[in-house]
């Protein structure tokens, strides 16, 4: 299925297009993009032995309030008399709030504190625009006429990067967080990621030589170019192109998102110094037939879910003892509307929640303020925001990082969530 067959929103057809800019240029940057299906993957890389980030970005503004159900807040079933998912069936429950049953397969994660939430989270103001919401996420710069996305700034502060080109690999179009002045080199897959010129070790040693010596102390964008190819040729090529065998007995679903995360824990545990990956996956964008706890299938809310818990569980399962060096945290560039439609989907609204899962989570509970959803306490209809995503996306960088989060976020000062361990 792919993000338009699940969509009837003409906002968000486009906005793949729109958001994912044309960037070939090719330099010594640390940036790397790779296509999966429906799947975006972006790469940035540092330390080869360091912690590492992966942003997964549920595109079409998924339903956290499915997701992360409010079971103690009776508005919630009030609103949604034949979508609501039961109390009875919740898992990791507490007082007040219980997930899908669909995570089933990452409630291990949630005993061992290492899988938490953070409640009403997203945008400081509502944006029902799939474009413009992703452009503002991507770039996190709100009335800024900074023209970088923030994982882009974030690579400029990484002082003692290998020099690894940066490879776009499946397309020549990068999501709006790498737009900047980290420029990357684009390939037509994984596999092409070598020189051109046959197999043969020998002829390929001699090429490599005679293009070093051409460009190895050359200036100017095309030696720049020249330098990163050499470059990821010799090191990522080696790291992507052979076959894997996902270990500790990891089963990943089939699918984009279950292809795009079993390549990323090779990446990772090649250590070919990633720091930041970011997937973007869609099919969230649920205007008719959400549906219930009975529907099968990618189309509905449980289809979903289901299959991003199976492939959440298995990744963390593969990288066994090195995803205490990872974590992972999701966005969307909106939640649903509290209330159905009639339809029986879900339209635009504003707040939503963030998974988090992995290495340094504070995990096994719930982070944040919950607004409430009785009519006076929403907004327009919407659930209120209560946590800026880039508090919650600060708190990551600076635990697993180190780094002040000022530049990476411009005239942004994060509030303390809580889901990080200091």
């Amino acid at each position: 299925m792919t993000d338009q067959q699940a969509c009837s929103c003409p906002d968000y057809s486009s906005t793949r297009r729109s958001f994912l800019r044309n960037a070939t240029l090719a330099s010594s940057g640390a940036v790397a993009a790779t296509m999966f299906g429906d799947t975006f993957r972006q790469t940035a890389f540092g330390a080869t032995d360091g912690n590492v980030v992966v942003v997964l970005s549920l595109r079409g503004g998924a339903d956290f309030l499915s997701l992360v159900v409010p079971h103690a807040d009776q508005a919630y079933y009030d609103a949604r008399p034949l979508i609501a998912i039961p109390k009875s069936k919740l898992l990791c429950i507490d007082a007040s709030f219980g997930l899908h049953p669909a995570f089933a397969p990452l409630e291990p994660m949630w005993n061992a504190s290492k899988m938490g939430v953070v409640l009403a989270t997203g945008l400081p103001m509502p944006n029902r625009s799939h474009f413009d919401a992703i452009e503002a996420i991507e770039d996190a710069a709100p009335g800024s006429d900074i023209r970088s996305g923030w994982i882009n700034r974030l690579v400029g502060l990484q002082p003692n990067q290998t020099p690894l080109g940066g490879v776009s690999v499946g397309s020549g179009m990068l999501p709006t967080s790498m737009i900047g002045p980290q420029p990357t080199l684009a390939a037509s897959s994984t596999d092409a990621i070598d020189l051109s010129g046959g197999a043969d070790a020998a002829a390929e040693r001699l090429r490599r030589r005679a293009l070093t010596q051409v460009w190895g102390k050359a200036h100017g964008p095309l030696a720049q170019g020249a330098r990163s190819s050499l470059s990821t040729t010799a090191v990522l090529r080696e790291t992507l192109s052979h076959s894997y065998v996902p270990a500790n007995g990891a089963r990943y679903p089939d699918g984009s998102l279950g292809d795009a995360l079993s390549d990323t824990a090779r990446l990772i545990k090649a250590q070919a110094g990633v720091e930041i990956v970011t997937l973007d996956y869609g099919g969230w964008d649920m205007h008719s037939n959400v549906g219930t706890l009975d529907s099968t299938g990618n189309i509905s809310l449980n289809g979903m879910a289901t299959g991003l818990a199976q492939a959440l569980a298995a990744f963390f399962t593969d990288l066994g003892a090195t995803g205490s060096r990872v974590t992972l945290v999701t966005v969307t560039e909106f939640g649903r509307r509290v209330a159905k439609n009639g339809a029986g989907g879900l339209d635009h609204g504003w707040g939503s929640s963030t998974l988090v899962l992995g290495g340094g989570v504070r995990g096994g509970r719930y982070h944040g303020s919950w607004p409430g959803l009785s009519t006076a306490r929403l907004e327009d209809g919407d659930l209120k925001v209560t946590t800026d995503y880039r508090s919650v996306l600060s708190e990551i960088l600076r635990s697993r990082f180190g780094v002040s989060t000022s530049t990476v976020f411009p005239d942004f000062l994060p509030e303390p969530v809580g889901v990080m361990v200091a």
